[in-house]
């Protein structure tokens, strides 16, 4: 329990004493693990000198040990730390109840590497520590240190130790809301698309309703604001379902001109049209017996509405300029950005194709609403831009992760990925600065930029170039100034003479 997570603290050298208790201050009276999970083995990463730092939840009915997020870990290394009670030293360590410290990987028969932790050949110490909740061991806290002496293990050890007593509140909490079965995501979350990122709650319930319906006819309708992953979202569902051996087709609705979209759906005819020297297949015929996806769905014009529901209807059309009847064994995955619920009740999208394409809606969630998976992101992209442009980067500076992590990203995850691109072309060494971010992410600390002003100062300010705007609309004349603005006219002569503010000059030459 948390009470004796303070049991070690005089097994601490300073340095790591003062660690523990700006991580007792981060961890008390917190309530949302995806909130404070990733802070917490960040700052155990970056100012203890670990590496690898994973948090493990206990999945008791299916006698699992399962990584629920690793700072150093990617996300297919984490997908692939799953135990077994009495498996391995993590399986040990949640069947037993108490510490491993095991001084060389290499040379520890029972640890078994399902994390790749070996794969560059180097040896490292590992510590894994229980987390004891009421029922019993919930989790596990687990590190590697490159090898340390057995005292510096012992130190690693109670800190770990001191850390999983501290979040024993919030991961039982997040057990038990599992348990619940709250928000419909099962305990056993552990499907992930492999094209997806994410640990928050939010994402969670996509990849359910993904896995529920991704192996159906049904048509899918995803929702959500621009730049939230919707295309990949309908790749992964194409890719889980049985006609993934199929094509799958795109199409952005909104890009096209209303002229060129029906015949970018159905194909048309030889002669159909000026320029239409050949018959031309549609992406309907393209994504026969595969998928097709429909982006931006709100912006088809109602004659192309019409058409398309008749498609969805019958699985039948005809190409433009054309008599022959074709048969389309395709299933449709739609997306939108818009409100199509507040278009059918405007009229302007047919309430009969809502319903059609709405069987299965999958709202994605904002970037905003899945704020846990920030620093997650970050490191994928990190990752991809290395790659792709023959860079090093290693970490995020912490400066650098609260500028992320408090900004609002209007653009979402495209708007990240490319903060995360531009970032990794300016940095000039292995880690991500906060001056290698765009201004729009700047705060006021980070680019000196603090406002020299008093707020009285400030709203003096408004308030002169409101009383300006409205004498120069009405061409100087402060009585109808003033019913604009909605104040009397005496208090409109006190703010002209306040701000000595000469309404002669608004005046047209007709009225001088």
């Amino acid at each position: 329990m948390p009470s004796k997570s303070y049991a070690n603290v005089g097994k601490l050298p300073t340095a790591l004493f003062d660690l523990a208790h700006r991580l007792a201050r981060m961890l008390h009276g917190a309530s949302d693990l995806d909130q404070v999970l990733g802070p917490v083995l960040r700052m155990l990463s970056e100012e203890a000198g670990l590496q690898r730092v994973a948090l493990s939840l206990v999945q008791a009915k299916a006698e699992l040990i399962v990584i629920e997020a690793g700072h150093g870990l990617t996300p297919a290394e984490v997908r692939r730390g799953r135990y077994r009670f009495g498996e391995g030293v993590i399986g040990r360590v949640v069947v037993h109840g108490k510490t491993a410290r095991v001084p060389s990987i290499q040379a520890e028969p029972r640890f078994l590497d399902r994390t790749g932790a070996l794969s560059q050949g180097v040896d490292r110490s590992f510590v894994c520590v229980p987390i004891h909740g009421e029922s019993g061991v919930v989790g596990t806290l687990s590190a590697y240190r490159a090898t340390v002496p057995g005292d510096e293990l012992a130190q690693i050890a109670a800190l770990l130790e001191i850390c999983g007593g501290l979040l024993v509140p919030v991961v039982q909490r997040e057990i038990a809301m599992r348990g619940a079965g709250q928000a419909t995501v099962p305990d056993d979350s552990s499907f992930r698309p492999g094209n997806m990122i994410g640990r928050s709650k939010a994402m969670r319930r996509v990849f359910h309703l993904i896995q529920q319906v991704a192996d159906t006819p049904t048509t899918a309708l995803l929702t959500g604001e621009g730049g939230t992953g919707k295309e990949l979202a309908a790749a992964a569902l194409h890719t889980h379902s049985a006609r993934r051996r199929g094509p799958l087709v795109a199409i952005n609705c909104a890009a096209l001109p209303e002229g060129v979209i029906e015949s970018e759906l159905f194909g048309h005819e030889r002669g159909a049209f000026t320029g239409a020297v050949q018959r031309r297949k549609g992406r309907f015929e393209l994504a026969h017996g595969g998928t097709l996806f429909l982006d931006e769905i709100g912006d088809l014009s109602a004659a192309t509405q019409i058409k398309l529901l008749r498609v969805l209807q019958e699985r039948i059309f005809e190409r433009l300029g054309g008599n022959e009847t074709v048969r389309a064994d395709v299933r449709v995955i739609a997306a939108t950005s818009r409100d199509l619920e507040k278009m059918v009740a405007e009229g302007s999208f047919r309430a009969d194709l809502y319903y059609r394409i709405a069987v299965f809606p999958i709202r994605l969630p904002s970037l905003r609403e899945r704020g846990g998976d920030i620093v997650l992101l970050s490191d994928h992209f990190i990752g991809t831009y290395n790659k792709a442009h023959g860079r090093s980067v290693r970490r995020i500076s912490t400066p650098a992760i609260d500028m992320l992590t408090s900004y609002h990203w209007p653009g979402n995850v495209r708007e990240l990925e490319n903060c995360i691109e531009r970032a990794v072309l300016l940095t000039h060494d292995d880690v991500l600065h906060g001056h290698n971010l765009p201004p729009s992410l700047q705060t006021a600390d980070a680019s000196g930029t603090h406002p020299k002003d008093s707020l009285a100062e400030r709203l003096d300010v408004v308030e002169k170039g409101l009383i300006l705007d409205a004498l120069k609309a009405n061409n100087g004349n402060r009585a109808a100034a003033a019913r604009d603005l909605k104040i009397s006219e005496r208090i409109m002569g006190l703010r002209v003479a306040r701000y000595n503010i000469d309404a002669t000059r608004f005046k047209s030459y007709s009225d001088r």
